[in-house]
């Protein structure tokens, strides 16, 4: 279909070549010694920006704060760390982000990958009922910004920890704004203009508050909570684990968290 005259530096990123191009271009541009990302190790003067963020994404890899800060607690705490929760471990991570994907790959011995469209993963898996996973099968689920699209938020959590080992973990993010202490959860809301509205994003099913930690509790687990006030400052800024520039926007997730939750 013709959609009228396109100019040759636009005609460049839709070809595969031009977009690479175009790609190295801006990592030259934008390299820097002032931010660093701690799971690729690009040097950047600026990261990219994000819808509500500027400055927050990394160029060369695409994570986001919420990764970052994650890799951070990892790389950081005495009990939280990549050799506690992933080394020699069996880990489920859904809906997998590709920067995560390299830092639990070379870590676990069994690692496998799930999406409910079972599209470029190892698994098709509807998170909230997972019947052909066994109980106490794993050792550790990641769960980044999922359960914001389950309708069945308490079910996939139940479902998490009965596939979890004694003793086992799983990691959760989920957008939350801070100025709501209980979730924003209205039933019956399909519209996507109107779950924009409420809850920041078009396929948004709720915009969690200050009690998704009992969420967790509610179903069993025990949690711990990690934020970028929880990690050095330098180490915060070095590696933009908070948005440098915090939105306005009533919905926006300017303080990030990291859920631990702990199969008793």
């Amino acid at each position: 279909m013709y959609d009228g005259d396109v100019s040759a530096a636009e005609a460049s990123t839709r070809h595969p070549l031009g977009r690479g191009l175009h790609h190295a271009l801006l990592l030259v541009w934008l390299l820097g010694p002032r931010y660093r990302c701690n799971l690729c190790g690009f040097p950047g003067r600026r990261f990219l920006d994000d819808v509500w963020h500027p400055g927050s994404i990394c160029p060369a890899c695409g994570s986001q704060v919420r990764h970052r800060l994650l890799a951070g607690v990892l790389a950081t705490d005495a009990v939280l760390s990549l050799a506690g929760l992933v080394r020699d471990r069996r880990v489920l991570h859904f809906a997998p982000e590709a920067p995560l994907v390299r830092l639990f790959r070379r870590a676990a011995r069994t690692y496998l990958t799930a999406d409910l469209s079972g599209s470029g993963v190892d698994l098709e898996l509807n998170i909230a009922d997972m019947t052909t996973v066994q109980d106490n099968s794993m050792d550790l689920v990641v769960a980044c910004d999922v359960l914001e699209h389950v309708p069945r938020d308490r079910e996939a959590m139940r479902e998490v920890r009965r596939v979890l080992a004694p003793g086992g973990w799983a990691i959760f993010t989920v957008p939350q704004c801070g100025a709501h202490e209980v979730t924003l959860e209205v039933p019956g809301v399909t519209d996507p203009r109107e779950r924009e509205r409420l809850y920041g994003q078009l396929d948004h099913v709720r915009m969690y508050g200050n009690d998704f930690g009992q969420r967790l509790a509610d179903v069993g687990f025990q949690f711990q909570v990690r934020r970028a006030a929880d990690l050095p400052p330098t180490l915060v800024q070095k590696h933009v684990l908070v948005p440098p520039v915090p939105s306005l926007h009533p919905l926006a997730c300017n303080d990030r968290r990291v859920y631990f939750a702990q199969r008793a």
